[in-house]
């Protein structure tokens, strides 16, 4: 057998399990496909630290449900695919979405073709049984060229293509320069919503990150109503230090209607409800997205 009829053929296997992998996995969700969950980040040194003493305690806090911010060399926090699957399997975990930063280096438009590292990271996430492949940023030189970033547009539309095979979804998680950045009169987000299909490119909307952006959630919400699948619930205060205004908090104690937002998004079809602070008051991290995670099973999210 020639290399490129045994490369068709493990192509063609992994696309197979891919789409299974992910189908299993929105099943296992229940016939609404919700979830709540947890952004990986907010405890970022803790997983450095011990990733698998850390995912145990998660655990036993009571979450189900993870999303990866640590994708290197195909191996999730050091493990490959199948090992951290397993990791999580053996905890009641699974891992339904994940945050790799897409870039120009990852699509040739000479060859019209991805790189075979954005290849391997959307195979990975099927491996993992993953529904969405987010990225979480944007180059500077993309966004500040009206043409070129409706040409990387097109980009996510053709990664939107690609994660399709696999029976998921390519989306793109904002921050706060989307909404106070612009090209002519629309902002960042704007385009970015307008040039994408949603049919391929889901969105999920950070309501905290955008505070620093001057935008909030429920003006975004009602301007494009149903397309958010996934939202990264987040309350914000004040800042004392740091070159941000706004920093994140335990949900409820700051200036995010976070309840308002998080039932409007479930009301419009959000399904995944992604738990994620970054900054802690003087708390430790895993003491917040513990309260974080109580208060939003109060809120009647699972």
């Amino acid at each position: 057998m020639n290399r490129s009829r045994r490369a068709f053929l493990r192509n063609a296997a992994m696309l197979t399990a891919g789409a299974t992998l992910a189908n299993h996995s929105l099943f296992a969700l229940g016939k609404k496909g919700e979830l709540t969950g947890i952004q990986l980040y907010s405890i970022r040194t803790d997983m450095s630290k011990d990733p698998m003493g850390t995912l145990t305690k998660l655990s036993k806090m009571g979450y189900k449900h993870v999303e990866h911010a640590n994708y290197i060399n195909r191996k999730f926090y050091g493990w490959t695919a199948k090992e951290f699957k397993k990791l999580l399997d053996d905890l009641g975990m699974s891992m339904p979405s994940g945050h790799t930063v897409m870039t120009s280096k990852h699509y040739d438009a000479s060859k019209k073709d991805f790189a075979d590292v954005w290849k391997y990271t959307v195979e990975d996430a099927a491996a993992m049984g993953q529904l969405y492949v987010i990225s979480p940023s944007m180059e500077t030189n993309t966004r500040r060229d009206l043409n070129a970033l409706k040409a990387f547009m097109e980009v996510f539309n053709k990664s939107g293509e690609l994660c399709q095979k696999y029976g998921m979804k390519f989306g793109y998680h904002n921050h706060d320069f989307e909404f106070n950045e612009k090209l002519g009169d629309r902002t960042l987000y704007d385009i970015i919503l307008g040039e994408t299909d949603p049919k391929l490119v889901m969105q999920q909307l950070d309501i905290g990150n955008m505070i620093n952006g001057g935008a909030k959630a429920l003006d975004i919400m009602q301007a494009y109503p149903g397309r958010f699948e996934s939202m990264h619930v987040k309350d914000e205060i004040l800042a004392k230090e740091g070159h941000e205004k706004y920093e994140s908090t335990i949900l409820g104690t700051g200036i995010v209607p976070v309840k308002e937002v998080i039932d409007l998004g479930r009301k419009w079809g959000t399904k995944h409800f992604i738990i994620e602070q970054e900054s802690y008051q003087g708390r430790t991290p895993l003491d917040c997205v513990e309260e974080d995670l109580t208060i939003m099973k109060k809120w009647g999210y699972k």
